[in-house]
């Protein structure tokens, strides 16, 4: 997994580099230009053939321009360089590669609205234009002459390719927030590591194809520095599923799922459980239902064993089935326990559920209506040591930790990692870039999936995964298990999608890619292994 930085979390990090490591910051600032200038020859070129315009702020981020503009010129590129500030007012490296810059032709100086409306006719004929007005360091919405000459950015250059240098001017970096205005880049160059706004929603939409190019950070400065905690979840780091099986292996030693799910008129939901933690390549799989509802689910999957459990009237699980002993029955040699899809919420319902969770030390993935059981009541639920993974969306995690929907979508990465160290539990946050919180406090970011998911019964399909993965990897970190059952997941949602469209895909289309969705990690990893 690769880190996902703030602003000041990189300002710390480059100077760590600098002072414990000795790398000098101008060495920084030059590598990022060079990093810049690479992709823009591998993209572009014949860059010679380009009438290229490079926007420059007076910070970091245009003292980085300033040295594309410097090593393009030592190719014999001549970009046209736009300096929006005053050169005294420029400091530290940003002022010495100005210095630099200026011994080969100093950049026009552009410090107000009245010089900018003059100079802008002449950049008409613009064919790539470079933005390194601000960066990373936007800390309120833009305004004035800077909002003007974004405004114009935006509007002008037709059919001239845009590339940001770290971030286009005008978006958030730590929120993923757009601010009012910004630069509509087509490309993105960041350094070291990407910020939360090339991974979050609304930004991440808008900084074109984004890429990371090493500046020079050790690798231990971003491993040793305890408060680094968020990261994304590659392909990559999936390669531990392409590991092969023994040649002597059997069901037994890939584990036995036990999914506790369903009631009358939502046997579906137990059933896409079951079937996702047999594709998983769980060994074993078990669906305890109500009984009228077990004929449906058995229906559904000649693969799944089926127990019926004590009902209610209405068909749904009753507290029957622990006072009667039938459950400890069931999970005496399972793996792991799923609960929680399409069991209802009726009262009796729930009570069986909160029992259920803290009746049994297995690891357990809680999901649905499993969840809605401790709304309000998460102090119920025991841990000790045990785990629980929580897969909640967002309107059943605004239930879990008592506050809205929208302070949940508002916050999602803050609130996610709190909860999980409070109630110690594996908190999977669904959505657009699902996070995986560990009780530790590590948060993992997953990138695949689409708004095709957002259909009936692919929750199950992911509670299933996960019970699958866990069930076979008990000594792998749950944070990693978890993570690769949330990544598997979006991937087999966008392999139906490509399929299916998203409008018309629905959960079934997703179970049938999960085996694809394992090939695509093979297939990936081969190549990485040469």
């Amino acid at each position: 997994m690769i880190n996902i930085l703030t602003a000041s979390e990189m300002q710390r990090i480059d100077r760590v580099t600098t002072e414990r490591y000795g790398v000098p910051s101008l060495t920084l600032m030059e590598n990022a230009g060079t990093g810049v200038v690479e992709f823009l020859l591998e993209r572009f070129s014949p860059l010679r053939e380009r009438r290229i315009t490079i926007l420059c702020g007076r910070g970091n981020n245009g003292g980085d321009g300033l040295v594309v503009a410097r090593l393009l010129r030592s190719q014999g590129i001549h970009p046209r360089v736009l300096l929006f500030a005053h050169p005294e007012s420029l400091k530290g490296d940003a002022a010495a590669n100005y210095q630099q810059l200026a011994l080969t032709g100093a950049p026009e100086v552009v410090p107000d609205a009245g010089t900018w409306n003059y100079v802008k006719p002449s950049l008409a004929g613009t064919t790539l234009l470079v933005d390194a007005l601000l960066g990373t360091g936007l800390s309120k919405p833009l305004q004035g002459f800077l909002l003007e000459v974004v405004r114009d950015v935006n509007s002008g250059f037709p059919g001239a390719p845009r590339v940001a240098v770290d971030l286009p001017s005008g978006i958030f970096a730590d929120t993923g927030e757009l601010g009012g205005e910004w630069i509509h880049a087509d490309a993105s160059v960041t350094f070291t590591a990407p910020k939360r706004a090339h991974i979050f929603p609304p930004a991440c939409k808008n900084v074109g194809e984004w890429r990371v190019h090493e500046i020079g950070t050790p690798k231990e400065a971003l491993e040793n520095d305890p408060e680094l905690f968020l990261s994304l979840v590659g392909r990559e780091d999936l390669a531990w599923l392409t590991i092969p099986r023994k040649i002597d292996g059997h069901k037994g030693l890939y584990g036995h799922v036990l999914v506790l799910a369903g009631s009358l008129g939502k046997t579906g939901a137990a059933a896409m459980a079951a079937k996702s933690a047999l594709r998983a390549g769980a060994g074993l799989v078990t669906v305890a239902t109500p009984r009228s509802a077990l004929p449906l689910v058995a229906s559904h999957g000649m693969e799944l064993m089926t127990e019926a459990l004590p009902e209610t009237e209405n068909g749904s699980l009753s507290l029957q089935g622990l006072e009667e002993g039938r459950l400890d029955r069931l999970v005496d040699g399972k793996s792991i326990l799923a609960v929680g899809p399409g069991v209802g919420n009726l009262p009796e319902t729930a009570e069986f559920v909160r029992r259920a969770v803290n009746r049994y030390a297995l690891p357990l993935v809680l999901d649905a209506d499993g969840l809605n059981a401790f709304a309000g009541r998460m102090n119920e639920m025991e841990t000790d040591g045990r785990i629980r993974v929580l897969t909640p969306h967002p309107g059943e995690m605004a239930r879990l930790a008592g506050c809205s929907t929208t302070e949940i979508q508002k916050r999602r990465v803050d609130i996610a990692r709190e909860f999980a160290q409070r109630y110690q539990v594996c908190l999977v946050l669904k959505g657009a870039r699902s996070l995986v919180a560990s009780p530790g406090g590590q948060v993992a970011v997953n990138p695949t999936g689409n708004p095709g998911m957002a259909t009936g019964g692919t929750g199950d399909c992911l509670t299933g995964l996960i019970a699958g993965l866990l069930a076979q990897h008990p000594d792998r970190s749950l944070i990693e298990a978890v993570a690769a059952a949330v990544y598997l997941h979006g991937l087999a949602g966008d392999l139906a999608a490509r399929k299916r469209g998203e409008t018309s895909m629905i959960a079934g289309d997703l179970l049938e890619a999960i085996p694809e969705a394992f090939l695509a990690i093979q297939d990936n990893a081969k190549v990485e292994n040469g």
